[in-house]
């Protein structure tokens, strides 16, 4: 770290204070008001889950009131979790792809009852987090070969310039030819979008502190002076806990443990492993927080964090918890300790008194940032080591199949799959680790079973 940047900490955040000493701020090269940023950038870039998360729920029967107030409880426990406990910058919320499972294929799809569900999402997170403090999920990030680890960062990236170019339609499904086209590049989202991509980029390289946030703001008061569908609503609005409509201590354990339910447990509990584990390991490795083996620094807490956040989620009644893959928008913005995933929680804490401010960030306010953080975690392709060509080749196989199969476990396991082979019939078998096997086996079986989500 510079001295600048040395005098900067010290300035802003006194070596002395209880939050340095806490967060270890000063230690990890971080400043408070960094910290606070990162935290806001990242709220910012992952508050659309309020309202995407209670439509999908709400499509299959959900109380759309209920559930919000569900999301925001579980935002708040498991980014305070990941903060206070684990200390690393990572917010967790209801997992996007998880939450549309819940919705589409377990309540409307198999025509499971809400209760029941409810309990499903439950007894997954009791497996997940056996299976975390005993060890299995730092198992497998151990196992995880170098170029796997930097493909699933590539192919995260890739996920995340998809998830924001098709939220402002600036990439919509095709209806003939290739699966995509290009969409209506004279509508205003599109136009803010790449505006607010560019001028996000340029204040990034000048080093302007709070450069994405200050993006998101500018483009939200825009939609609110020039755009219609940008309203403002209201200030405050009580949560409801406990009436009628409440799922909170609405779930039926009993109901889930049914032999019929049990299969769709474990498939919820595989695709979390791996889908949540190489979030987690991406986002450490864009925030700097690897040991010189690679490891995540305080990677058992985070990984617990994750998997209790799934048993609170199934309690409180909302869908399966996991780490954001919008916190490399803080980490990118500097967060590099638990105060920027504290501030996340603690803010989803007021939105459930703050629910119509929701409405007044529309997405093409924070679809730059997710489009300049993934923009940025494409660099990994230069951490690829070209010399071993089979673990550089299986990790571009991985990053590439996350995108075109819009799934992050489906990437991972082609890339484990490309590994093994690759290995075999470069006459480098010898360099198979056992443990690299076995993951590339159960995730062969775990797909050709039809189990995969």
């Amino acid at each position: 770290m510079m001295k600048s940047d040395q005098a900067q900490a010290s300035a802003t955040t006194p070596n002395d204070s209880f939050l340095d000493r806490y967060f270890n701020i000063s230690a990890r090269g971080s400043t408070l008001r960094r910290e606070v940023i990162a935290g806001l950038t990242t709220f910012l870039a992952m508050v659309y889950s309020v309202i995407v998360v209670p439509n999908m729920l709400g499509a299959a029967g959900f109380d759309t009131g209920a559930v919000f107030v569900a999301t925001c409880l579980i935002a708040a426990f498991g980014s305070l979790l990941m903060g206070l406990w684990a200390n690393l910058p990572m917010a967790i919320g209801c997992a996007i792809s998880l939450t549309a499972f819940t919705a589409f294929s377990m309540v409307l799809g198999q025509g499971i009852s809400i209760p029941v569900t409810l309990g499903a999402i439950f007894l997954m997170g009791i497996v997940f987090t056996l299976v975390s403090v005993t060890g299995v999920r730092q198992w497998v990030l151990t196992n995880l070969p170098k170029g796997i680890a930097h493909g699933t960062g590539i192919g995260i990236g890739l996920f995340l310039l998809l998830i924001a170019t098709n939220s402002v339609k600036l990439i919509v499904a095709n209806e003939t030819g290739l699966p995509v086209a290009l969409g209506d590049i004279h509508s205003l989202p599109v136009i803010a979008t790449v505006i607010g991509l560019a001028a996000t980029i340029g204040l990034e390289r000048r080093g302007m502190p709070g450069g994405i946030l200050l993006v998101i703001i500018a483009l939200s008061i825009f939609g609110l002076i020039f755009d219609p569908s940008v309203t403002y609503q209201g200030l405050f609005a009580l949560p409801d806990l406990m009436s009628d409509k409440s799922l909170i201590g609405q779930l039926d354990i009993m109901g889930a443990l049914n032999p019929v339910v049990l299969p769709i447990v474990l498939a919820l509990v595989m695709t979390a492993i791996f889908d949540a584990t190489g979030t987690i390991r991406a986002v450490a490795g864009q925030a700097e927080l690897l040991d010189d083996k690679d490891n995540i620094i305080g990677g058992g807490k985070a990984l617990t964090s994750d998997s209790v956040s799934s048993i609170f989620a199934g309690a409180v009644g909302g869908a399966p918890a996991a780490v954001y893959i919008e916190s490399a928008a803080g980490t990118a913005a500097g967060g590099k300790t638990g105060l920027t995933a504290t501030i996340v929680g603690l803010l989803f804490l007021l939105m459930m008194f703050l629910a119509p401010l929701s409405y007044l960030v529309p997405a093409y306010a924070t679809a730059p940032a997710l489009m300049y953080v993934g923009l940025m975690m494409l660099s990994n392709v230069t951490k690829l080591d070209f010399n071993d060509k089979v673990d550089a080749m299986a990790g571009l196989t991985c990053a590439v199949f996350i995108i075109l199969s819009c799934n992050i476990v489906t990437g991972i396991m082609l890339g484990f799959v490309t590994l093994v082979i690759g290995r075999i019939c470069s006459g480098e078998w010898r360099q198979i680790k056992l443990g690299v096997l076995a993951i590339t086996i159960g995730l062969v079986a775990f797909y050709m079973g039809g189990w995969a989500i």
